[in-house]
């Protein structure tokens, strides 16, 4: 893992499960969510001091490709990196691993595009913010992205 992969560990919560206890595909998205978040965290462009500058990144597209289920109780890690950032938008890619036998559970990528939302418009990313952002761009290769059209949660 490299200085710029952040692992996120917890448990899979009965509330993110169906009656069966198999978390719902949805669950993957908001834990997709929760490690970027900590990723922007730990970086110095977390998004209360760029909302604060105007600068919001909302999620534009979504690409899952579901492995295996992760059930109750689980103990799964969430690896993400950022892969890209462009003038108007930020690539990450998300891993979800079972923490005990690192199994992928599941893996995808989210892109977030720059927002002004005084204007209601697409933004470039200001200078500062994008040099922040690449600066954390993952130096190793990732896995091979995920092809248009398939890997699609249900």
């Amino acid at each position: 893992m490299t200085l710029n992969t952040i692992k996120v560990t917890f448990p899979v919560r009965y509330s993110e499960c169906d009656p069966l206890g198999i978390a719902h595909h949805s669950s993957y998205v908001i834990w997709f969510e929760e490690a970027r978040h900590e990723y922007m965290r730990r970086h110095p462009a977390d998004y209360e001091q760029l909302a604060e500058e105007g600068v919001f990144m909302p999620l534009s597209e979504l690409r899952v490709r579901y492995r295996a289920p992760a059930r109750f109780g689980d103990i799964i890690t969430i690896r993400s990196w950022m892969t890209e950032v462009k003038s108007r938008r930020a690539t990450f890619y998300h891993q979800v691993q079972r923490s005990d036998t690192e199994e992928i559970l599941a893996e995808g990528e989210t892109v977030h595009i720059c927002f002004d939302v005084k204007t209601m418009e697409l933004r470039r990313i200001p200078p500062r913010v994008k040099g922040l952002l690449e600066r954390y761009l993952q130096s190793t290769s990732p896995p091979a992205p995920l092809p248009k059209g398939e890997g699609r949660g249900s």
